[in-house]
């Protein structure tokens, strides 16, 4: 076993892939291919993998099946063009953020992406908002219910690993605008503290039953606020039930859409 690998832990049933990011005398440091997860595990605990296929690492299998255009909207013989809702998308992990914004881009949706720990989120967007001025913010990277401190209470954001931050984060937004249908927020990552995200003014969040989520499920609901039209909401139950985690892994709230048409499409011919 070699930093890189990709490997899944044989005491789990191979039930995650993971990929070695670092090796610390017998002990592994993994991190989640497809799920917002960090763990460890020893050497002999972990058994080789096949490396994922290139299609599935960029999203493709998330997103080939509900192809956000909207069916119908624009034909070729109208002059109008497209203005999909701009997004901002902070992540604590450098991997998953490429991922994202490569989903972002192949589905020519205007947004910024940086990389940072959610300790510094909530600082990072009081100067973010105001010069990106976003129409959606996606704050999301790694969480868990920490074990070695779990007393048995969920509701106790105490018991999580970057919640509150998240949290903290929410709130900035919610400072910077109160309206949840002028700025979309979607917030959490594996385990997050559902409740408490929501109550800080998220629209969108992790993780109802605390499991762990798909590394592109926020990038997912995230492009359907871009691409759902201003004057519609977003179909809260279609977007959660077609991302990989469902029903239980996300949840949240009847949001306005992003997605605005204009005219006349630039190179038509009056």
């Amino acid at each position: 076993m070699k930093i890189g690998d990709y490997v899944v832990r044989k005491s789990y049933g191979g039930d995650v892939l993971f990929c070695i990011q670092e090796i610390r005398e017998r002990q592994a440091i993994l991190k989640g291919v497809w799920y917002r997860l960090l763990a460890d595990a020893p050497l002999d605990d972990l058994e080789a993998a096949a490396e994922p296929m290139e299609e599935d690492t960029r999203g493709g299998s998330l997103f080939k099946p509900h192809r956000l255009r909207i069916a119908g909207m624009k034909r070729a013989a109208e002059p109008y063009f497209d203005v999909p809702g701009k997004i901002l998308h902070l992540d604590g992990d450098r991997a998953y953020l490429k991922k994202s914004i490569a989903v972002y881009n192949d589905l020519h949706i205007p947004a910024e992406g940086y990389h940072m720990r959610e300790a510094d989120m909530a600082d990072a967007l009081r100067q973010l908002l105001p010069m990106s001025q976003p129409d959606i913010v996606v704050i999301t990277g790694h969480d868990a219910i920490l074990k070695h401190r779990f007393d048995g209470d969920k509701q106790n954001i105490r018991n999580y690993k970057n919640s509150m931050h998240f949290v903290q984060a929410v709130r900035v937004a919610r400072a910077y605008e109160r309206n949840r249908d002028s700025l979309t927020v979607v917030a959490g990552a594996c385990q997050s503290h559902f409740e408490a995200l929501l109550q800080a003014g998220a629209n969108f969040a992790s993780s109802p039953s605390r499991i762990l989520i798909h590394a592109l499920d926020p990038v997912y609901i995230a492009a359907k606020a871009a691409y759902t039209p201003v004057a519609e909401t977003v179909n809260i139950y279609d977007v959660i039930t077609h991302t990989v985690s469902g029903l239980k892994g996300l949840g949240g709230i009847e949001t306005k859409g992003n997605f605005r048409m204009g005219l006349p499409r630039i190179g038509t011919e009056n």
